[in-house]
């Protein structure tokens, strides 16, 4: 089996390797190839790549390249988690929205809307050459904003599904609340990506006992305190909202406090030098502590289990992906992209029936998915209106003077990587 990570030099990639390596019986990989256009960072990471999997035995190959027709060539799967104008136009997203009063964050709101804006062109291009290479090949994407670049791919007719590690960080969360395994641990998770809620979890599977009042009950503060919202807002509401939420639940409250820090990205790009400095070392054959810091929990376990399952593998039965809506939830349309369980095997992934959703996250979804379909016809077409029409659109703009405002520091910020500004 040959798989390949294009955006392998990227500082999460170690992370990625420690599961490849630790779950080679669920994944077994003979060749694993890393492409990344940043030849000095791929080193590094391929060195370390090597070194863990030689430590813990792993017999498959890794090789690095910067060639990504050569790279992508006979892949039975291929990971994408590239970053289009990596930290340094992260750290644009998640600012000057700010000077709007709007959230700086670079997956949702204005600066999830630039990342898009720069993403779907390039990974299109890349899944047409990945298709010319090997039309058999599934995409696992990675990449945020996740559940538009996921719908870009599907509408393009791609083999992908999309992928985020929120739901197994709960899932791994829940499990120690609970005493019990994670593979125990079933969650009732609806929404779209980076807008999700946790209605139940389940013992045992899609119709176990559902244990989320217990947890609630029990580990309310804890929970609370995670996701940095009022234990008050969780009892009333009875699920547990993904922390993305609270940039739409508490949204002045996050402008403000945004507003008095350094961004995540300049503290990312800070851990970033650290972690590339630390791949450099010919002794270091694990992945170091700081990388826990950088984010992605658990990112390594979710893709070997979603890989392994769509190429036919030991993969779990049922994951939570993101895959076209196709009825599950009757109150979007059918090519929206939804993250719920499903059910996941070599001819893809299939959704589990979705009890009725509460109008109070139904109607914030299509909300969401208006806004996504704008967002994803201003990344193919382009076109400042487009842009104005999809910020418009947004739950987190809303207001045409924001919405202008923000249309005009976008296109400024992103001018090099739009090619029709």
């Amino acid at each position: 089996m040959k798989l390949a990570v294009v955006g392998g030099g990227s500082t999460y990639t170690p992370e990625l390797i420690d599961g490849f390596a630790r779950l080679r019986d669920t994944l077994p990989i003979e060749e694993l190839v890393l492409v990344d256009p940043a030849l000095d960072r791929l080193e590094l990471v391929g060195g370390l790549a090597r070194r863990i999997f030689a430590k813990q035995g792993h017999p498959g190959r890794v090789t690095t390249t910067d060639d990504l027709d050569a790279g992508v060539e006979g892949a039975d799967a291929v990971l994408l988690q590239l970053r289009v104008g990596g930290q340094a136009a992260r750290n644009e997203d998640e600012t000057w929205p700010l000077e709007c009063g709007c959230v700086g964050q670079e997956t949702t709101g204005a600066g999830g809307l630039a990342k898009a804006l720069r993403t779907v062109p390039v990974v299109l291009d890349i899944a047409e050459r990945v298709r010319r290479a090997n039309p058999d090949a599934w995409i696992i994407d990675f990449t945020n904003p996740v559940g538009i670049v996921t719908r870009a791919l599907l509408q393009a007719g791609h083999k992908a599904v999309g992928l985020c590690n929120v739901a197994i960080g709960f899932q791994r969360k829940f499990a120690g609340m609970l005493g019990v395994t994670p593979a125990d641990v079933h969650l009732d998770h609806v929404g779209l990506n980076h807008l999700t809620w946790e209605t139940g979890v389940r013992l045992g599977g899609p119709e176990g006992e559902n244990v989320l009042p217990k947890l609630l009950a029990e580990h309310g503060d804890t929970l609370a305190d995670t996701l940095r919202m009022p234990r008050d807002i969780l009892d009333r509401l009875g699920v547990v909202p993904s922390y993305y939420l609270r940039y739409f639940y508490a949204h002045d409250e996050v402008v403000r406090e945004l507003g008095t820090k350094p961004s995540r990205a300049a503290e990312v790009a800070e851990m970033e030098r650290e972690l590339l400095k630390m791949y450099g070392d010919p002794e270091l054959d694990e992945k170091p502590a700081l990388l826990a810091k950088r984010g992605g929990a658990y990112y390594s376990e979710a893709a070997v289990d979603l890989a392994a399952s769509l190429l036919g593998g030991g993969g779990s039965m049922y994951q939570v992906v993101n895959t076209y809506n196709r009825g599950t939830l009757p109150f979007l349309p059918d090519d929206a992209v939804i993250e719920v369980q499903a059910s996941v095997g070599h001819a893809g992934a299939t959704p589990l029936p979705v009890a009725p959703v509460d109008p109070l996250y139904a109607g914030l979804m299509a909300n969401v998915t208006a806004y996504e379909d704008l967002a994803l016809e201003a990344a193919l077409r382009g076109g400042r209106e487009r842009v104005f029409r999809a910020l418009l659109a947004h739950p987190l703009v809303g207001q045409y003077a924001y919405a202008e405002g923000l249309t005009d520091r976008l296109i400024a910020h992103n001018r090099e990587h739009l090619a029709w500004a």
